[in-house]
């Protein structure tokens, strides 16, 4: 599985004002979650959480079968000096913890599973994740390649997992394909396509499938009226006293609800 997500982390960077070390760690995360929700079904989701503990905090993607995507770092505007290679410093915004996949398989419970950070490059972490808690060898690959202005270039990834039948001259193509490959944003760069992406990696593989990506938040004024009115009378009288407003921020999308005094003043009329 292969994606290109430039708009959708160019949409990202515009939404949180992300700085570029920050865009690379969203963007690359925003990228493997993509390809992890293309292999749900129905109105299955995933969660992807990654907790480490560098200057960066915490990383959170949420995505669905159908191709919405969304995300966002806990603290979007992080620099850090490039690292030894020359490029961002993902690795040290990100630094160690852990990595949680959280599935939403549409009942009462959620499913979740986790693996340590290896090294905060995302990328190695995601393929050390899928090797111990879903004993699936994978090769994950994903990049971001952030402009001085801060808009992305491009940006994407790829997933590749050995189905039961692989033959050991399958792994040694693969392997050899994943060595000769330049990474993911030089490749895409020089106007590289997914299906170029896809074929980099397996030159013979046929397309399956095509789904379209984009960014789409769940969040809505009549889901966080539910919220506040969630909190209680008590608090929305109390909240009524000492703001006379409420202006609730969506973590996903960065959108402002504001709720005035009288509304707030109804709800709690109503909860009475």
């Amino acid at each position: 599985m292969a994606c290109t997500t430039t708009s959708l982390t160019n949409e990202l960077q515009r939404r949180h004002h992300l700085w570029p070390v920050a865009t690379a760690a969203l963007g690359r995360t925003v990228a493997i979650g993509a390809l992890m929700a293309f292999m749900l079904k129905g109105e299955e989701r995933l969660t992807l959480q990654i907790k480490g503990d560098g200057p960066l905090g915490g990383v959170v993607v949420d995505a669905d079968s159908e191709g919405s995507v969304r995300g966002y770092v806990e603290h979007p505007q992080v620099h850090l000096p490039s690292n030894s290679a020359g490029k961002l410093d993902v690795g040290g915004a990100v630094g160690h913890g852990m990595l949680y996949v959280m599935r939403d398989m549409g009942m009462r419970d959620v499913y979740r599973s986790g693996s340590e950070l290896q090294t905060g490059e995302i990328s190695d972490d995601f393929t050390y994740y899928f090797a111990t808690s879903e004993q699936t060898p994978s090769a994950i690959g994903a990049g971001v390649l952030v402009e001085t202005d801060n808009s992305v270039v491009v940006s994407g990834g790829f997933i590749v997992q050995l189905l039961p039948d692989a033959t050991d001259e399958d792994v040694s193509v693969i392997e050899q394909q994943l060595t000769a490959l330049q990474s993911v944003t030089d490749f895409l760069k020089d106007g590289a396509t997914v299906d170029d992406l896809v074929r980099a990696v397996v030159p013979d593989a046929d397309i399956l499938e095509r789904r379209s990506l984009g960014f789409r938040c769940l969040c809505s004024r009549e889901r966080l009226d539910s919220v506040l009115r969630s909190l209680g009378r008590v608090e929305l009288e109390s909240m009524i006293e000492e703001q006379g407003h409420a202006e609730v921020i969506c973590h996903f999308c960065n959108e402002k609800y504001l709720f005035t005094r009288p509304e707030l003043e109804q709800m709690a009329h109503e909860l009475s």
